[in-house]
């Protein structure tokens, strides 16, 4: 795999196959090229490949949130920022509180947030 496209699914066994840090920067110059202003590339990167690989290892909320995002009118691209956004608000969850709640009790919080995702709840957030 030579180059990424967010609108297009990558073949999951390739994608799976290249190292972390390859499927990161293949995702950074896909927005580089793009001239896509972020405020952090690398982070901005570093969410759309981890929402990938849950695509590629078809975790299950996921891949239901990509289809109900998609009939909904997000593109691909947008979808996978849709489940980062809440990818994003998980990890922030975890880093400021300290639940001692067990892998699969966060694992099932990420999932329910997932499943309760939808693209009019995510416009709404993307444009306060």
């Amino acid at each position: 795999m030579l180059a990424y496209d967010p609108d297009h699914f990558p073949d999951p066994d390739q994608w799976l196959a290249l190292d972390e840090q390859l499927r990161i920067r293949l995702v950074e110059q896909f927005h580089r090229k793009a001239r896509v202003q972020l405020p952090n590339v690398k982070a901005h990167a570093a969410f759309h490949a981890i929402v990938e690989n849950q695509v590629a290892m078809q975790l299950p909320s996921v891949v239901r949130a990509m289809e109900r995002l998609s009939k909904q009118g997000l593109s691909r691209h947008d979808c996978i920022h849709a489940i980062g956004w809440v990818l994003v608000q998980h990890f922030h969850e975890l880093m400021n509180t300290d639940s001692g709640d067990t892998s699969p009790v966060v694992q099932a919080r990420y999932d329910a947030a997932v499943e309760r995702l939808t693209a009019a709840g995510w416009r709404a957030q993307v444009e306060e």
